[in-house]
């Protein structure tokens, strides 16, 4: 087990230097094949396609989801590509195997008055609240990932030119335009409630917890969470849920695929297209309400 922990430490190596993959996707690789190494009975050359296969049905007894043998598929064929290229095994025994049919599941959606009260509930006369106001509304503004948000730092913000650089997945950068709300919030935090954060000394982060650290992941989370609750809203919610909203908003006032994929960082326009089935699903929905015939 021990040869196969550095066989996998060797392929994240190699895998992060070619593709610049994220902390995240990096994790989630290192641990799919951390158990599948523990499953198997047999040394890694002399695993065959029928064993992946049983190793796959094994997984769906304990109920893993389609997305998440999708990603060990993935995951497993980069792996042995890795050995095969490394003479370590003599051929691939996952480039037979097929992806499980996923699931379309549309995201949670809210409605802009459901944003609003969201983005309504800091209590923004305290330093906290202003930093939480102005995380979600850059946030809904510019439709980012979690990770792209904690991970701002003051360089990245430019309040007079009235953009902000953004790392998102792969390494990829993009710079996009900050609405006027989103300006004025941003400047009030750094105004009003990021010097007070400031604890233990300067730091690049740019949104800070009361320890004076970067915020996490984590603690974000949970304070969306908590204002979703104060804001009545008894949908599931997460840090993504306004990335969703705010492309499903831009799809609904007409702006054209092409924008909201570059916006988003999707390298694949077909990823975007979910937000134009939101938008049937409504229309639908509208149509069964109020027509005679519905």
């Amino acid at each position: 087990m021990n040869s196969d922990i550095q066989l996998i430490e060797q392929f994240l190596d190699h895998y992060w230097l070619s593709s610049g993959a994220s902390n995240n996707t990096l994790g989630a690789y290192r641990s799919d094949l951390t158990l599948f190494c523990k499953w198997i009975k047999c040394p890694l050359e002399k695993v065959t396609d029928k064993i992946i296969q049983q190793y796959f049905s094994f997984r769906q007894e304990k109920k893993f989801s389609s997305a998440t043998q999708a990603r060990m598929l993935t995951c497993l064929r980069l792996f042995y590509h890795y050995l095969l290229k490394q003479n370590i095994v003599t051929s691939n025994p996952t480039s037979a195997l097929h992806h499980p049919k996923l699931e379309q599941k549309l995201p949670v959606f809210l409605d802009v008055s459901e944003v609003e009260a969201l983005l309504d509930a800091p209590n923004i006369t305290t330093v906290f609240g202003l930093r939480d106001r102005a995380m979600l509304e850059l946030l809904y503004s510019c439709g980012l990932r979690v990770s792209e948000l904690i991970n701002i730092e003051m360089q990245h913000l430019n309040l007079n030119e009235e953009y902000v650089r953004v790392v998102g997945k792969g390494g990829k950068e993009r710079l996009l335009p900050l609405g006027d709300i989103a300006i004025d919030c941003l400047q009030n935090y750094e105004k009003e409630s990021r010097p007070s954060l400031l604890t233990k000394g300067q730091t690049n982060s740019y949104f800070l917890t009361n320890r004076g650290s970067g915020m996490s992941r984590q603690n974000f989370f949970y304070i969306i969470k908590a204002y979703a609750l104060q804001a009545g809203i008894d949908k599931p919610l997460s840090p993504h849920t306004l990335r969703h909203a705010f492309a499903t908003h831009l799809v609904q006032q007409g702006a054209d695929l092409r924008s909201v994929q570059l916006m988003l960082g999707h390298s694949d326009i077909a990823t975007t297209q979910i937000y134009t089935h939101i938008q049937n699903m409504q229309l639908k929905s509208q149509h069964t309400k109020h027509h005679p015939r519905g």
